[in-house]
């Protein structure tokens, strides 16, 4: 392939100042968590259990110690009855209805009393959330994308925040989908639009 002259010289390896960074967590919530999922998703299961939540929670914790902002988005409709979702949702039978048990945070990532939470009825959290809105409003210019399921939400809010003009890493291991080789074949596909990382490397490369 041919180097073309890029007279900015962007790189994705740079340093992330914690004043301007937010952890994004996607649809980390009970719906995700369904006692029925042991047995019919056992190896989703032990992925958000065993891996995506420890990983999850001491990103979280680390994060907000250095200043980063954290900011959850759930599956919920603004409806009991969902007449505001999206068509993709209604079409898919996809309802938490609004103040359900489903669309609460998972208590071993809960947001602290001073976090962002925003409902959507979309896969992509920039699609059907003032997400863009609020994260310039915060000053923000990078964003940490971690969550359920690393195929769907998560890939599309990578995409979507990388078009936006966000500088954006996905922490792998504290993203977790149906299989594990589902969840590698996302991160190969949105690669290009992020910088994937393990939370370890992520928190290394933010300013202290």
């Amino acid at each position: 392939m041919t180097e073309t002259f890029d007279p900015l010289r962007l790189k994705r390896d740079k340093r992330l100042d914690p004043k301007r960074t937010a952890v994004f967590v996607v649809d980390a919530q009970n719906s995700e968590v369904t006692p029925a999922y042991q047995h019919e998703k056992p190896e989703y299961w032990a992925a958000v259990h065993d891996r995506a939540l420890p990983a999850m929670r001491r990103l979280i914790d680390e994060a907000r110690a250095a200043g980063c902002e954290i900011v959850y988005t759930v599956i919920e409709a603004l409806t009991r009855d969902g007449r505001d979702r999206s068509l993709d949702h209604k079409l898919s039978g996809i309802l938490v209805p609004k103040g359900a048990w489903e669309g609460k945070v998972i208590d071993a990532v809960a947001p602290g009393e001073d976090d962002v939470l925003m409902p959507k009825t979309s896969s992509g959290a920039f699609n059907s959330t003032n997400a863009d809105y609020v994260l310039r409003n915060l000053g923000i210019d990078n964003v940490i994308v971690v969550g359920f399921l690393t195929d769907q939400c998560v890939d599309m809010t990578v995409r979507d925040a990388a078009d936006r003009g966000y500088y954006v890493v996905c922490a792998e291991d504290a993203c977790a989908t149906h299989t594990d080789a589902r969840h590698r074949a996302a991160l190969k596909a949105f690669g290009g639009y992020c910088r994937v990382q393990t939370v370890d490397e992520a928190l290394s490369t933010l300013i202290r």
